[in-house]
């Protein structure tokens, strides 16, 4: 069963699966800053395999004043996803307006035989019309008073409608805009409505009067979106609702109805909700090196399949999942049986010390006393970057941990769990084993002498305002293991009393189901974790969210910075229930492209009492953030990456009513094995 699908109005660069290609795709010949608006491989050449079936027609002129026909379309275009229900040719376009210093011409349009020219630039050099530099050619781009406005005309089959546009870093003029509108109105068959492929441009079409379609409103349409792009082998499993969860298998490929905040190992994921890139199964399932996908209808389209072996394959463009063959069935119950090679470099906790560590102290070296958390948070507040702020707080280091697990008999009390009937081959009875630890340990007596100079430095230190008690693990926020969403965090604890709960809590969530099978999974020994625990100041923020400082499908692409935000407090922006504003910023094209809307009616918001609280959003308009925010985030982003050796960073940020940018966690962004499974 093949799934060819076209992502979110290609040909221009609005798409991950057109984002997801480096640079070098794109007409780089012409010198453009930026993806332009054609994309093609270089040589000619097309390894993403988006150029398939009719190129246009054979004896087909090199250009056309004019189109009469449907015909006269399909014979200068090319086409994405050809012979599918979502097959989307385009053809690229040329007005001409004259030098504009003198010259009076009336301009004109030419609809350019797109297979053979491929290129704006080509197409007026091997026509005559242009000889200039490169420079000069990239000023029709730019300048408002350009010569040549440079666009694409194609069919958006998600709309059911041709649709004009225009290279994403365009510096477009309301002026330029109703010209184009004006020219291919007068010369183009059907109606064609111009779509925006960043903020700026939908801004010069409110101005310019014109409709637009934007990227969110296509993205809306989508039947399929990419979410981490591998293949594997396994059964699939249909699941109606998390308590169906308790069963799967690592061998399992999960169709899920709903979207958990987190999961244990699995080989691949579908799900029918959109979710974010940065949602806490999406960051899982790139540590995993799995594929993961949005389907709509999942459920009902694959009901056929349901409990079959299978084998999936996400790539940018379209999914595929046939019945596996008896090989690669064998082949993936012999890697779910397998001992793990333990790929992931634990950090190596130095048990020696149970003083507490003040933020202002911690440094990157402080990992391993207080975990790469803390430690980061550490570094990045010692950088100073302007206009950002890192909530005051301190580190409850490994060594608290280890002196009261030692008290607590955890060494015993674990090898007695492991020895349980069934304990390695059901996960039901893993579960309710490690719920019960978990309880044990929560409910543990704290000698005063322990607990009581947390209360004494939370209430000099911070004030005694509200903390977030937050892990900071030794299996987390490492290069090949993120750990997201595996352990827990107590938002706004209020007195001393709940601030030793909270750390016991904290302690506790190294044994949470999906972290134990996550970690086995990956190969970590459960005797080698420790727990240090950070207490950070509660901020309430007007937005918040996650950022990663490069494309999530293409991490070599160091020019984009990719944001989820929500309002209010960020705990929503991960858990994958509703899609956060999704936002993309190429610093090569200063170009924004608002991906997707937040779908929230409400905000959480600190609770005075303590904890949070769910407030109904009203009045606030759609956008989450404005453009200018975005840049200033993107920005600060790349100093944070720089303060990390130029390494790709996955940052948790809030903003306040006062403008500022909150820095809440920066750590590696996982990157999927090479290749997938």
């Amino acid at each position: 069963m093949a799934f060819g699908l076209t992502l979110w109005g290609m040909p221009v660069s609005s798409s991950h699966a057109q984002l997801a290609r480096k640079p070098s795709y794109y007409e780089k010949d012409a010198g453009a800053p930026s993806q332009n608006l054609v994309a093609r491989p270089e040589g000619g050449s097309d390894p993403a395999g988006t150029m398939r079936g009719n190129q246009g027609t054979k004896g087909a002129p090199p250009e056309l004043a004019s189109m009469a026909d449907r015909q006269e379309f399909d014979g200068l275009a090319r086409v994405y996803n050809a012979g599918t229900p979502l097959a989307q040719p385009h053809v690229i376009f040329v007005i001409d307006r004259g030098n504009h210093r003198g010259n009076k011409a009336s301009p004109r349009i030419s609809y350019v035989n797109t297979p053979r020219f491929q290129l704006h630039d080509r197409f007026l050099r091997e026509t005559g019309r242009f000889k200039g530099s490169r420079d000069e050619f990239n000023r029709n781009y730019a300048a408002p008073e350009r010569r040549f406005i440079l666009g694409t005309l194609s069919w958006q089959p998600q709309i059911q409608r041709f649709v004009f546009e225009f290279w994403e870093g365009d510096v477009l003029t309301p002026v330029l805009l109703q010209t184009a509108r004006s020219m291919i109105a007068g010369s183009f068959f059907a109606d064609a409505q111009f779509k925006a492929n960043s903020t700026a441009q939908e801004q010069v079409a409110r101005e310019a009067g014109i409709a637009v379609v934007t990227q969110a409103e296509l993205i809306g349409q989508q039947r399929f979106l990419p979410l981490n792009v591998s293949r594997n082998t396994g059964r699939l499993r249909i699941i109606a609702s998390l308590d169906a969860m308790r069963d799967l298998q690592p061998f399992d490929i999960v169709v899920l109805r709903e979207v958990p905040i987190s999961l244990p190992p699995v080989a691949g994921v579908i799900t029918e909700r959109p979710s974010t890139m940065l949602s806490h199964v999406n960051l899982l399932a790139r540590g995993w090196g799995i594929p993961n996908a949005y389907v709509q209808d999942a459920g009902r389209q694959l009901k056929a399949l349901d409990g079959q072996w299978v084998h999936l394959q996400v790539d940018t463009r379209d999914y595929t999942l046939r019945p596996a063959t008896e090989a690669e069935r064998e082949a993936a119950r012999q890697r779910a049986k397998a001992q793990p090679r333990g790929r992931v470099q634990l950090i190596a906790p130095d048990l020696r010390s149970t003083k507490l560590q003040p933020l202002a102290t911690l440094r990157a070296g402080h990992r391993t006393q207080c975990g790469a958390k803390a430690a980061n948070l550490g570094e990045v507040r010692s950088a100073r970057i302007a206009g950002t702020v890192v909530p005051d707080g301190f580190c409850i280091p490994f060594g608290a941990y280890a002196e009261a697990m030692g008290r607590f008999g955890l060494a015993e009390r674990v090898a007695r769990m492991q020895a349980l009937p069934r304990f390695d081959t059901d996960a039901d009875v893993r579960r309710a084993a490690l719920a019960r630890l978990r309880e044990d340990i929560e409910r543990m007596p704290m000698p005063g002498a322990v607990s009581e100079p947390w209360g004494s430095r939370w209430s000099q230190q911070l004030g005694g305002q509200g903390v977030f008690v937050r892990s900071s693990s030794s299996s987390e926020d490492l290069p090949n293991f993120s750990g997201a969403g595996l352990y827990t965090t107590v938002p706004n604890v209020k007195d001393a009393g709940a601030l030793t709960d909270a750390v016991r809590k904290v302690w506790a969530s190294v044994f949470n189901f999906e972290a134990w099978e996550a970690r086995s999974t990956a190969g970590i020994a459960h005797d080698a974790v420790a727990m240090a625990v950070f207490v950070q100041k509660a901020v309430n923020s007007q937005a918040s969210g996650v950022m990663i400082t490069r494309n999530p499908l293409d991490p070599d692409a160091a020019h984009t910075t990719f944001i989820a935000a929500k309002r209010g407090l960020g705990i929503r922006v991960v858990d994958g229930h509703r899609v956060a504003e999704q936002v993309l910023y190429s610093s090569w094209s200063k170009a924004i492209q608002v991906l997707s809307q937040s779908g929230e009616d409400t905000e959480l918001q600190l609770d005075p009492n303590g904890g949070v609280r769910e407030v109904p959003l009203a009045g606030t308009g759609r956008r989450v953030l404005g453009d200018e925010r975005v840049k200033r985030l993107a920005q600060v982003g790349k100093d944070i990456e720089r303060r990390f050796g130029g390494k790709a960073q996955d940052i948790e940020w809030a903003v306040t009513d006062e403008q500022q940018i909150i820095i809440l966690q920066a750590r590696p962004y996982a990157n999927p094995p090479a290749g997938g499974r």
